[in-house]
């Protein structure tokens, strides 16, 4: 049932962030359902500010307070809604875990989104971002998602077409920025498993965990969650928001360019060209493990920029532009944040 929201002024974001860093919203509040998130956009403080809608917090970089309205999705809910001898449709709130929903899939011995265990975050924030690793995108699975249209209240349903997909892009990044609040996501997965084991690491960790033969949604899950952990802080321990760069796409000629002054330079075909690992790239520039007081470059992952406690958020912005300057200047590549800078 829908309770009224309650508006509370002046409350630190620390708790809400995966860098735990420590500034404050001017207005926030909750939202469980659809009608208590239009009750809150019908209030004047909230009409006339700014508004940030949050899930996990863990795809933001906050550089100063936040002057706006945080408005937290708590709309809950997994569910199969439809299903025929091959696939099922999965329906999950937005405000649920992401890896909750992979669990609830795996229970459900259902296979598509095995590949994404343990990715942070929430379920309404993966479409805005097409969430990838291992081989697997969302919109892999993706079927449709409704959201709440800002400035009417009205709910749409969007298409994977409607969404615009894009390597860690969506409309929703795009023409359609702070426009809709995701409420709810409805996957198509498949009742039979389908491997995918493209990815290097999932083989070889596949053979360490003694998994002969075909594995199962669940071998693989556990095999991503164990790669992941071994190279990805975990931000209950450091201050971190994951990957912070998107891995860049360079054309064949300028790949062919660099393999000949960097001959250990690693890239993958990708339609019209070929993506570089942003991670590489950073290491070579000598970043890897750079402390800079109480923040830095994580010293398992470059790609990971880290608070190691009370750093601010302007510094940990600086050091990933200083990064992008460097590899720019080292190999003619521009590196683009994944992570939203606020």
């Amino acid at each position: 049932m829908s309770h009224a929201p309650v508006l509370e002024a002046h409350v630190s974001l620390r708790p809400y962030n995966t860098f735990g860093l420590d500034v404050t919203a001017r207005w926030f509040a909750r939202f469980a359902s659809v009608d208590e998130l239009r009750a809150l956009l019908a209030l004047p403080e909230v009409q006339a500010a700014e508004k940030l809608i949050l899930g996990g917090g863990s795809n933001l970089l906050f550089t100063r307070n936040f002057e706006g309205v945080v408005l937290k999705n708590e709309i809950r809910g997994l569910e199969v809604t439809d299903q025929d001898e091959e696939t099922a449709l999965v329906r999950a709130g937005a405000g649920e875990s992401w890896h909750e929903l992979v669990q609830y899939a795996l229970g459900q011995e259902l296979s598509g989104i095995e590949n994404l265990s343990l990715i942070p975050g929430t379920v309404g924030a993966a479409p805005l971002q097409n969430i990838g690793a291992y081989g697997a995108e969302l919109k892999d699975t993706f079927e449709q998602l409704e959201a709440l249209e800002l400035a009417t209240g009205r709910l749409r349903t969007f298409s994977a077409a409607e969404c615009g997909f894009g390597y860690r892009e969506s409309v929703f990044k795009g023409p359609l920025k702070n426009q809709f609040i995701v409420t709810s996501v409805l996957l198509r997965l498949h009742r039979q498993a389908r491997p995918n084991v493209r990815y290097g690491d999932i083989q070889t960790t596949l053979q360490d965990m003694g998994i002969a033969g075909e594995p199962t949604p669940l071998h693989i899950s556990e095999a991503v969650s164990s790669i992941r952990r071994s190279k990805l802080p975990d931000p209950a321990q450091i201050g971190n928001a994951g990957s912070f760069f998107k891995n860049p796409e360079v054309s064949q000629a300028k790949f062919d360019e660099l393999k000949g002054q960097f001959s250990e330079l690693p890239g993958y075909p990708v339609p019209g060209g070929v993506k570089v690992p942003a991670a590489w790239l950073i290491e070579q520039c000598g970043w890897k493990g750079q402390r800079r007081g109480p923040h830095g470059v994580h010293d398992r992952q470059a790609l990971v920029l880290v608070n190691h406690g009370g750093a601010q958020g302007q510094d940990i912005r600086d050091l990933a532009y200083e990064i992008i300057a460097s590899v720019r200047e080292k190999f003619g590549i521009e590196l683009h944040p994944e992570v939203n800078i606020m």
